[in-house]
């Protein structure tokens, strides 16, 4: 098969094959990039390899293209360069064996049909010939194409060789088929659940990374379905398999808070793309487990699982090596997302709105998204009850903007200004004055104006005490 005319734009892959001819050197194109390219979807990072030395390769190229910088990667290798907005990444074809304590190979140097063997997925071995002669001729040993087209998934060589070796293979298994929408074949699936064990191996930044892509997918419950059927997912995010199970005593009953979240997630991904939404979906009833009671009266109930769950949301992201700056703003979901619901079935008032904005700060959009994400009734009716109920409460604080400047929450009467007129140092003195007008605006004691604030602060100073 020779599909030439999807890759003769490019005419980089047109020099480099030029190059590779020079020097008497097989050169294709494989992986990610022409899978992605047969798939349709975009792929800017193309892998070249070539039986021969890939470094030789990469170093002619950069000087044919005057690029100054090389990356070279010698115990593999493999080297890379960036040209314009493609990156190239330059292997020489080889085979690998593995010390089992690390996914860290061996490399010696192989042939071609060495090379397909040690890929992770067949989808992923077809190779494009870059060499004039056999330009765009599409190449592989084993059943890529096929797999490509019936949209399966399947190691190259036995499964528990591939994923003994580097288990990370595992969770890219799952990733590929959560982001493509493609099965794992029964066989390679089983596989992983054999050395599912194995992942402990692999350190928690390229867990994360796996994780996050699956997060990102267009309906990454896919994802965290297929973990938990192999058994990865109690091992990496055991906080998520612990939510699994119907709870049920006598009349009460309380849905599978598991399925519930997967639930959530989906509907968060048809909302907006961003990863830390996605993730305050994934936790934000992680602490049900821990605060369930039972009362024979009403039933289940999970008292402050929003607050047990804020806490546990910075550990998990410690653990994820994720940003401390990451973790305080899922927290911060995670520990108001009942909020809204509560003011919503209430009077909405100025005040309890107020406090609401100011606590949620820029999080507050997706706040409002990840409670309508968690409204996973079966009754319509009550659907639509808490859905117009948020409505009240979004066009309540459009209408509060409106009038003050409460996402800044900062009284239009500065420190300075409080030093000025009461001829105080700076101190704490100043910190407290500055408190209580904060808290008066948000109470809706007093407007942010400058004539309201000074004649509540020339009031509440009698009580300071101030020489």
């Amino acid at each position: 098969m020779n599909i030439g005319s999807k890759i003769k734009n490019l005419e980089i892959l047109q020099t480099i094959g030029s190059i590779a001819d020079d020097n008497k050197l097989e050169a294709y194109v494989i992986g990610g990039f022409v899978r992605d390219l047969l798939l349709g979807r975009d792929n800017y990072d193309i892998d070249i390899m070539c039986v021969g030395s890939g470094i030789f390769l990469a170093d002619k190229v950069a000087k044919e293209l005057n690029c100054m910088n090389v990356a070279v990667y010698a115990n593999f290798g493999t080297a890379m360069i960036k040209h314009d907005n493609i990156q190239l990444e330059f292997v020489g074809a080889r085979k690998e064996s593995y010390d089992r304590s690390s996914r860290k190979p061996i490399v010696e140097n192989g042939t071609f049909e060495d090379d397909q063997l040690r890929r992770d997925f067949t989808i992923n071995t077809l190779a494009i010939s870059i060499n004039k002669n056999t330009f765009g001729e599409l190449k592989t040993i084993t059943s890529g194409i096929e797999d490509l087209k019936n949209k399966i998934i399947r190691t190259p060589v036995d499964g528990d060789k591939t994923f003994s070796d580097d288990p990370l293979r595992m969770l890219r298994a799952i990733r590929f088929a959560t982001q493509i929408s493609f099965t794992i074949e029964q066989n390679t699936f089983e596989a992983i659940k054999r050395q599912r064990e194995r992942i402990k191996i692999i350190s928690y930044e390229r867990i994360r990374d796996e994780i996050n892509k699956i997060l990102l997918s267009p309906k990454p419950s896919v994802g965290l379905m297929l973990l938990s059927e192999c058994g990865l997912l109690g091992i990496i995010m055991p906080f998520i398999e612990n939510l699994k199970g119907k709870l049920q005593i006598g009349r009460f009953s309380h849905k599978d808070i598991f399925f519930h979240t997967l639930q959530v997630l989906d509907n968060v991904a048809t909302m907006s793309d961003s990863l830390l939404l996605r993730w305050a979906a994934i936790l934000h009833d992680i602490a049900k487990p821990q605060t369930k009671r039972f009362d024979t009266e009403h039933g289940f109930s999970f008292h402050g699982h929003e607050e047990l769950g804020a806490r546990m949301v910075k550990d998990i992201f410690t653990t994820f090596k994720l940003s401390k700056e990451s973790a305080q703003y899922v927290s911060r979901l995670v520990r108001l997302h009942l909020r809204p619901i509560v003011i919503a079935q209430d009077e909405v008032s100025d005040a309890g709105v107020r406090r609401l904005v100011a606590e949620a700060g820029e999080g507050f959009d997706d706040l409002m998204r990840l409670c309508r994400a968690d409204i996973t009734s079966h009754n319509p009716v009550k659907i639509i009850q808490y859905l117009n109920n948020f409505d009240k409460v979004e066009t309540k604080v459009k209408d509060i903007l409106k009038k003050d400047y409460i996402r800044t929450l900062q009284p239009v009467i500065t420190g300075e200004m409080i030093m000025k007129e009461l001829h105080l140092q700076p101190g704490p003195t100043v910190g407290r004055i500055k408190k209580k007008l904060k808290e008066a605006i948000l109470n809706g004691s007093v407007n942010n104006t400058l004539s309201e604030l000074h004649d509540y602060m020339m009031e509440i100073i009698k009580n300071f005490n101030i020489k």
